[in-house]
């Protein structure tokens, strides 16, 4: 029996031992307390949510590594704070236009802005684009199934809070120019900002498209020409020594660029160390080596935006201006009040994953790409902005389902992620970001669909779409 109880403690200790060691390998701790001190953080102070069951909404069921972590807030200092298991604590703290930063150096201030955006009422009661408020069924005309709709709609928000389930947030039906639903979850309102993980990409793109017709370059000149100068990334010398030099800014919109890179989620896997262990996410991503030559493979890469956020990083005279550039030249005049670019701890944006904005604001960028650019009267984005959207990254193969923009072509006939979804049209574009995030353009049907949430269930993003768009006819 003494013998047998030996082994037992043998083969416990062993176990015990083998599972701290994969902990320490992966950086478990340091990945488990970043991701909580970051989500509280950007949830209380960016997206403006109250602290009670913040942790269990935001944090505690994305893995179950979670429950040994322990998170709080500090409103006085507007940071969070975790520990995993007594130890091994994080920091993010809040800084204005930044958002919520990761081990935010010490002397680092609030970058504090003035909103250009007076002319959208504050009151959540004007109605949309000016302010938050849709349409009365009576209105929506004879375009619009109202009843199938409503349906739709009330199908998409079934399972709202139940993060077992397809856990829906917040849901907007726009066509023709008219907000026809906004529908939220309780515990959201039309000021609460919104997580949109990857469709930051598409907003990323956005920026650089501007930025690049603004100061007169062409999105095919190579990263080593375009970030050049006196604000170039220290790893650009390397670059311009391999096939890294051949790289264009196009490239890394479209996902092309050839990096040795994986978009990999599981523990220790390469998304998780870039965006919650890597204080300078752009310099970790172009320290990889090339694999495939630019252009000749398309591959999905949170790593790609990132790198194009700190290629435009370098085009700025000064940080400041760059972290404000969002606000400038892309919130203010769609007046998208309480949206935030959120940055690394090196000050880069994290053109991958971290921007947060209200549901009618996403709606609003969706409009933006359904206009080519236009809002009112004013041409925000250079023409040209959809057709580089609806291209294809590549002619052949995946790539075909994907757009030039950092944009996703659902409808694509052969390579489209709805392809077999007859409901979905041809021309979708769709922004799409982790956990069902879904801004969907639809030119055919002058419609934009939103819907944001917190997946962790099923959920089917192409029938939801198509039972939404059944019930709209074309203009």
């Amino acid at each position: 029996m003494r013998y047998v109880k030996k082994l037992l403690l043998v083969a416990v200790l062993g176990v015990v031992l083998a599972a701290g060691g994969l902990l320490w390998r992966w950086q478990l701790p340091s990945l488990a307390t970043g991701v909580a001190a970051k989500a509280m953080c950007s949830a209380a102070f960016v997206a403006q949510r109250p602290e009670a069951g913040l942790f269990e909404s935001e944090v505690a069921h994305q893995n179950p590594l979670m429950l040994l972590v322990h998170a709080e807030l500090d409103a006085e200092r507007r940071s969070a704070r975790a520990r995993f298991l007594g130890f091994a604590e994080r920091e993010a703290r809040w800084l204005g236009a930044r958002g919520c930063v990761l081990e935010a150096p010490a002397d680092a201030a609030p970058i504090i802005t003035q909103s250009d955006a007076g002319a959208r009422p504050a009151a959540a009661a004007a109605p949309w684009p000016l302010g938050d408020a849709a349409l009365p069924p009576a209105a929506w005309g004879p375009q619009v199934d109202a009843a199938r709709l409503q349906a739709a709609v009330a199908r998409a928000m079934d399972g709202a809070g139940d993060s077992g389930r397809a856990n829906p947030r917040a849901v907007a039906v726009v066509q023709g120019g008219r907000l026809l639903l906004a529908q939220y979850a309780p515990g959201f309102a039309p000021q609460t900002a919104l997580h949109g993980w990857s469709m930051t990409k598409t907003v990323t793109a956005m920026l650089t498209y501007k930025l690049a017709h603004a100061q007169g370059w062409d999105l095919d000149t190579p990263v080593v020409q375009v970030a050049a100068g006196a604000r170039a990334p220290a790893w650009l010398a390397q670059w311009r020594n391999d096939g890294r030099g051949a790289i264009r800014v196009s490239d890394l919109m479209a996902m092309r660029d050839g990096l040795q890179l994986r978009e990999s989620y599981e523990p220790g896997g390469e998304v998780p160390h870039m965006l919650w262990l890597q204080p300078d996410m752009p310099a970790w991503v172009a320290a990889h080596p090339a694999e495939a030559a630019p252009a000749t493979r398309w591959r999905y890469l949170s790593a790609s935006s990132n790198l194009m956020a700190a290629t435009v990083r370098s085009r700025f005279a000064d940080d400041p201006s760059y972290w404000t550039y969002p606000q400038q030249a892309l919130f203010d005049p769609l007046g998208m009040q309480g949206a935030v670019m959120e940055t690394d701890t090196a000050g880069n944006w994290v053109g991958s994953s971290y921007l947060w904005a209200r549901l009618t604001d996403w709606a609003r960028l969706g409009e933006l790409t359904l206009r080519d650019g236009r809002w009112g009267e004013q041409q925000v984005l250079p023409p040209g902005w959809r057709l580089r959207a609806a291209t294809v990254a590549l002619p052949e193969g995946e790539g075909r389902g994907y757009g030039a923009a950092s944009t996703w072509r659902f409808g694509d006939r052969g390579a489209g992620k709805c392809r077999g979804n007859a409901g979905v049209p041809e021309d979708v574009i769709v922004m799409s970001g982790h956990w069902g995030q879904m801004v969907a353009v639809v030119p055919s049907l002058d419609a934009v669909v939103v819907r944001m949430g917190w997946v962790h269930g099923a959920y089917d993003q192409c029938a939801m779409l198509q039972d939404m768009l059944a019930a709209l006819r074309q203009p």
